[in-house]
């Protein structure tokens, strides 16, 4: 009897077929989208201090993005702005971060994991990772545009 439950359940099993290893049905990509971590595709910039990550929208273009920025351990931006507000969560590592014209690190905050952080449009601002791979999200308004600052 136990034999013939066993063979039952298996033939029940190939002919509904095996669930995915999701565990999940399919999803309308058209009403929801999303990208697990191995899907994002980190791009490493020109002066190799950090890789970004497009998650939303052109930064490039008008309209609205989200990017994803992996600081490298002991690299900074240098003073700089942008012409539109943008706003970011730091989602691991402390982002340090300092004002004004003249580049100073050892002036700079730390922003740790879990932090809140705003840019407003036209201020200086300087930031980066000190001793540790750090990952921030920012959202905004597109064309984002960085403007060099530093006092010379």
């Amino acid at each position: 009897m136990t034999r013939s439950i066993a063979l039952s359940a298996a033939l029940l099993v190939l002919t509904l077929g095996v669930p995915s290893g999701h565990g999940a049905g399919d999803i309308d990509r058209t009403a929801v989208d999303f990208k697990t971590p191995s899907e994002i595709k980190w791009v490493r910039n020109a002066a190799g201090t950090n890789e970004s990550a497009v998650l939303f929208g052109d930064p490039s273009k008008p309209g609205p993005y989200v990017v994803r920025v992996k600081w490298l351990p002991g690299n900074m931006s240098r003073p700089h702005f942008h012409p539109n507000d943008r706003f970011f969560a730091v989602l691991s590592g402390t982002w340090w971060m300092g004002t004004g014209e003249t580049f100073d690190p050892e002036s700079t905050v730390p922003a740790p994991a879990g932090s809140y952080v705003v840019h407003y449009g036209g201020k200086v601002h300087y930031d980066g990772a000190k001793n540790e791979e750090t990952i921030i999200q920012v959202w905004g308004i597109g064309p984002a545009t960085s403007t060099p600052a530093e006092k010379k």
